[in-house]
């Protein structure tokens, strides 16, 4: 094909069979990944009035197109049209979530979480197996500051397995050499002796594991890192024990129960209390919750609750025998995967505790810290994962400073965005693009506007 055609019936007709992000557990008219796409491009090249135009047209047909236009009036700084768009939408289809979530976004955009929530709790209603209603529902609460309502709704959250593009990767070459244009030759930006690094890393930093994450389990753990960011870990923990069942409770109960009727089923793990906070280099670990595998682990009566306990249902709600026990009424299961999460936020934790500990030690002895490019690099996403957005900076820095990394650069492009420093990041931008040009030529869009 030599040139990029677009039809308006692609939206309509087979758009969605494309799939959608990872998020998204069913694709459909308005959440897919050629919407995506065409939003991204949009924005990116800033041709809003063809955007605009495009989903007009589509919408005469498809009032569901009313998200993606108003997604795209709020981006061109139409927001008084948006907001009309928006009400005459929901009017004619109140319980489209994605109609809903553009509003909820709207709102809490400008500061007015308290607007969203209801507008939130019915899109959640309208679309209750989708992540997305769940997650955007725990930010409202995090904006609110209702840090249990954050807890319980995050632990709602329906999760989905990453499903990655469909494309086929290739095997790992034992040596890499690609040849560079003449032109792009400069010491500034030459990252050609990146791999000889990968031994000088410590194990310790090779096994954090929440780099990895994506899809559904990489916003939860956001989610999480922003609750603490704005309560701290001690104040986390806390909340946690009061909305959800720990271990050293169920054992208590299960002793008590042995002379009742009903018996507990035993957990994993041992618990341990903490009393610390983010800047504590003895950071404690998080006590164990009990699962809901757990409970369909267990013997006896148990099964009785455990029916409920994967939809978090609380145990009192499962078996009205439960009311008896004062420590489990009003509180919920803790699902495994956010349990896991919490175990792995504790991981990072510690890790850049450690890290600041020493930094401090050898600034106080006047001593050089030392780390290889790839271990700040490292840190940097360490830091940046935790919201210490001067922390990331500065192992960022440290990074460019011994040799050029595409990934720190970025990080420091976004860092001196957010200050405002225009020099910095324009000057950041030039050394990205000269390294993406280097490696893989210049990019170009197709003329799609001209076909709309």
């Amino acid at each position: 094909m030599t040139r990029c055609e677009y039809r308006h019936t692609d939206v309509g007709d087979i758009g969605w069979q494309l799939g959608s992000d990872p998020e998204i557990q069913v694709p459909n008219l308005v959440a897919n990944h050629l919407t995506t796409g065409i939003l991204r491009y949009i924005k990116t090249t800033g041709r809003y009035a063809s955007g605009i135009n495009l989903f007009e047209k589509l919408r005469t047909r498809e009032p569901e197109i009313s998200s993606l236009l108003a997604q795209v009036l709020i981006a061109a700084d139409e927001e008084v049209k948006a907001v009309k768009l928006l009400h005459e939408a929901i009017q004619e289809l109140p319980m489209d979530y994605s109609l809903l979530d553009t509003q909820v976004a709207f709102c809490s955009s400008k500061g007015r979480d308290d607007l969203a929530l209801e507008v939130a709790k019915r899109s959640v209603i309208s679309a209750p197996s989708e992540f997305s209603t769940w997650a955007r529902l725990a930010e409202i609460y995090i904006g609110l500051e209702q840090w249990e309502l954050a807890l319980l709704t995050l632990n709602s959250c329906p999760m989905f397995t990453y499903a990655d593009k469909d494309a086929p990767r290739p095997l790992p070459a034992e040596r890499v050499h690609l040849p560079i244009l003449p032109e792009t030759a400069c010491d500034e930006i030459d990252d050609s002796h990146a791999g000889n690094e990968v031994d000088l890393v410590h194990p310790t930093l090779r096994k954090l594991v929440a780099s990895t994450f994506k899809g559904t389990f990489q916003k939860g753990y956001t989610l999480l890192t922003e609750i603490t960011k704005r309560i701290g870990w001690d104040q986390l923990l806390r909340i946690r024990s009061q909305v959800f069942v720990m271990e050293e409770e169920y054992r208590t109960e299960r002793v008590y129960s042995r002379s009742g009727s009903v018996s507990v089923p035993p957990t994993h793990g041992k618990p341990e209390s903490s009393t610390t906070n983010g800047a504590d280099p003895e950071l404690s670990k998080p006590p164990q919750t009990v699962t809901a595998d757990v409970v369909h682990a267990g013997s006896d009566n148990a099964d009785a609750s455990a029916s409920g306990a994967a939809s978090t249902h609380s145990s009192s709600d499962v078996d009205p025998s439960h009311s008896t026990y004062t420590s489990f009424k009003n509180k919920r299961l803790c699902e495994r995967w956010l349990d896991n999460l919490f175990m792995v936020l504790y991981e990072d934790l510690r890790i850049y505790t450690i890290w600041r500990t020493e930094v401090a030690q050898y600034r106080t002895q006047q001593l050089a810290y030392k780390k290889s490019a790839e271990e700040w690099e490292i840190l940097g996403e360490l830091s940046q994962r935790l919201h210490h957005d001067k922390e990331a900076l500065e192992a960022w820095q440290a990074c460019l400073s011994a040799r050029f990394s595409p990934k720190a650069m970025l990080g420091v492009m976004r860092a001196w965005e957010d200050k405002g420093d225009v020099k910095g990041t324009v000057g950041a931008v030039i050394r990205l693009v000269c390294w993406q040009y280097r490696w893989y030529s210049e990019v170009s869009f197709c003329p799609m506007a001209s076909s709309w």
